[in-house]
């Protein structure tokens, strides 16, 4: 592609401010990348935050299962009615024709978020990191593609990538989720610390929880690390969609995770996010 593309502006600007609103971890990552992928990834994480969101808006899983039908039907080419009439379906199609997306893994995106409607529990650690590969691991593989990551590298860093930020985001999750009476800390972890159920439901934070989250946090650097050691044989433009792993390095620093209080809502500093970021973009691990 080249030239500026001036066509849809509105709709771009929707996906943007989305994402800004919504997911600034990643809107800011964003800003680190060529400027000729900015568009079709914020299109990438804009799809994602309608669908993290669809539990926001409805009262039974029933509507929120319509919803994610309508996304489904979209990204296999069968969408009922206008497309353009939703600025996020709109840039998300263009991406996937500008940049050859597989619609299968936006498919399994999806999916995976057909769990958040309910309140069944997060059964095993195994069914964590499948969900987090299904959903963060996927955003990873995705966006590397548009800029030229299409490597087995590439799909085993996006893998190991999105493993660790989503038990970074479980785990910080927590006071939504117990409020929500929803699991995503995986029972077989938490069992093993002796956590008990209704006190996580109560928001009481217990040394078994502490044990759990410590367990977690373990877990989480080694894939953290395992895609880090990836990055290496990744493409020098895809390495920065990996950028927020160094939000996820310093959100697993011993003395940050577990905090005193797992349910204690901590404003995250976003001045703090983007020099993070700006950082790691100067350090030898994302540059080419």
């Amino acid at each position: 592609m080249s030239g500026v593309d001036v066509s849809g502006a509105d709709d771009a600007s929707y996906c943007a401010q989305l994402v800004r609103d919504h997911d600034f971890e990643r809107y800011a990552a964003t800003l680190f990348m060529p400027p000729r992928a900015r568009r079709p990834v914020l299109a990438l994480y804009a799809f994602n935050t309608e669908l993290r969101r669809i539990r926001d808006h409805v009262s039974q899983p029933l509507p929120g299962e319509i919803r994610l039908q309508w996304w489904r039907d979209l990204v296999d080419g069968d969408a009922r009615g206008s497309v353009e009439a939703n600025p996020v379906a709109a840039e998300l199609m263009a991406a996937v024709a500008n940049h050859d997306l597989p619609r299968n893994e936006l498919s399994r995106l999806v999916d995976a978020r057909v769990f958040d409607l309910y309140d069944d529990p997060m059964l095993s650690l195994d069914m964590l990191e499948r969900y987090c590969d299904d959903t963060a691991g996927r955003l990873f593989s995705l966006s590397a593609r548009i800029l030229g990551g299409t490597s087995e590298a590439v799909a085993h860093a996006a893998l190991h990538a999105g493993i660790a930020q989503g038990i970074v985001r479980a785990v910080e999750g927590l006071p939504l989720h117990a409020s929500r009476k929803q699991f995503y800390l995986p029972q077989d972890v938490l069992s093993e610390a002796g956590v008990k159920e209704a006190d996580i439901f109560a928001g009481r934070s217990t040394p078994q929880l502490q044990t759990a989250i410590r367990v977690l946090a373990e877990v989480a650097r080694s894939h953290r690390d395992k895609a880090a050691d990836l990055l290496i044989a990744v493409p020098a433009d895809a390495k920065r969609v990996f950028l927020p792993l160094a939000l996820v390095r310093r959100a697993l620093d011993p003395a940050r995770m577990p905090a005193q209080n797992p349910f204690a809502l901590v404003p995250q500093s976003r001045l703090r996010m983007l020099w993070t970021l700006w950082r790691a973009t100067k350090s030898e691990e994302f540059r080419g």
